[in-house]
């Protein structure tokens, strides 16, 4: 498949001083929008620390469990990290211009960070199922060395194969428009500006959908299906609601991410033309409110978070008042 405008030699390389982003502007209500989203990142920014930092000092949460749950807790920050803060900038500065090698950079890092989400919620899955499956085994199957080279697995396995997207765009001509109809410095709607060839950057667009959607979601659902066949085998219907209420947190990440992500990506794949502005607040929404969502639920519905919290809440609080005495008296 190749672009509209007219094609240039693949030796002839022209790249633009960088790009317009023009999503926001014909979204209708970008104000209350840009607000929105400015509250959940601020959100997101103050759970996901809190989050990290409980899992980071106490050492009774330093379990392959929490390991996962941190991970995902430090790819949620630099995802909507690299969403926000420049919408935030293109609305309050009225300037939608991105230089060309930092459009390349936030578009490497939000999918490459967007693999790691993705990914990260099958490590998740993982755990819930060697935790349910084999309770006995456990200690041995699922380990905190086993699990730091999971974690680590997939951080190399994203940042080496999303690396190719940003660098596919170098080799493409940019002689027409440079109006990027999309709230950031989106893959495929950098691409469709060119002039060149397009057929290989199509190629790993369509790939990568399939890298993180498919293959993910199919693997939750098949550690799902597992932990299911487990809980039903359960005699006592306690342990099957104990057993299913460790992964309902999990569950409503899993539906948050993948399904809008999901509709999108699959009615773009056969040829249903979307709404540009629909498929800006979907996507921008679920890269946004999944990260929020998350420190809030592993700090509102893990026991372990919660006492933890409150222990240091209280040791805080009573060290706080001693040293007002000190002063007081000197």
């Amino acid at each position: 498949m190749q672009s509209a405008g007219n094609e240039l030699p693949n030796n002839t390389r022209i790249h633009p001083p960088g790009f317009y982003i023009i999503g926001l502007n014909t979204m209708p209500h970008t104000n209350i929008y840009v607000i929105f989203l400015s509250v959940l990142y601020m959100v997101t920014i103050m759970c996901n620390v809190f989050l990290i930092s409980i899992i980071f000092y106490e050492r009774r949460l330093h379990v392959p469990k929490f390991m996962a749950v941190g991970n995902l807790a430090v790819v949620d920050l630099v995802l909507s990290s690299s969403l926000v803060p420049s919408m935030i900038k293109a609305y309050l500065f009225l300037d939608n211009f991105v230089p060309f090698k930092w459009c390349l950079l936030q578009m490497y890092t939000y999918y490459a960070f967007l693999s790691l989400e993705s990914m990260s919620l099958c490590v998740l899955a993982y755990d819930r199922m060697i935790a349910i499956c084999f309770p006995l085994r456990q200690e041995t199957l699922n380990t905190n060395t086993k699990m730091a080279y999971i974690i680590g697995g997939i951080w190399c396995f994203a940042i080496g194969v999303i690396i190719y997207g940003p660098t596919s765009i170098t080799y493409l001509s940019f002689c027409g428009s440079v109006k990027v109809n999309s709230y950031f410095c989106d893959y495929a709607p950098v691409f469709r500006l060119a002039c060149s060839d397009i057929s290989q950057q199509w190629i790993f667009a369509t790939s990568l959908s399939i890298l993180l959607m498919f293959l993910p979601f199919s693997f939750i659902f098949l550690t799902y299906t597992c932990i299911l066949i487990c809980v039903f085998r359960m005699k006592s219907i306690q342990n099957r609601y104990k057993a299913l209420a460790t992964c309902s947190e999990h569950l409503i990440l899993v539906a948050l991410f993948f399904i809008p992500v999901s509709i999108v990506f699959n009615l773009g794949f056969f040829g249903i033309v979307i709404n540009p502005n629909v498929r800006a607040v979907v996507l921008s929404i679920t890269s946004c409110l999944t990260p929020c969502v998350n420190p809030i639920l592993y700090s509102l519905k893990t026991k372990e978070v919660r006492v933890r919290a409150y222990v240091l809440f209280i040791q805080r609080m009573s060290v706080h008042p001693l040293r007002k005495m000190n002063i007081n008296v000197d």
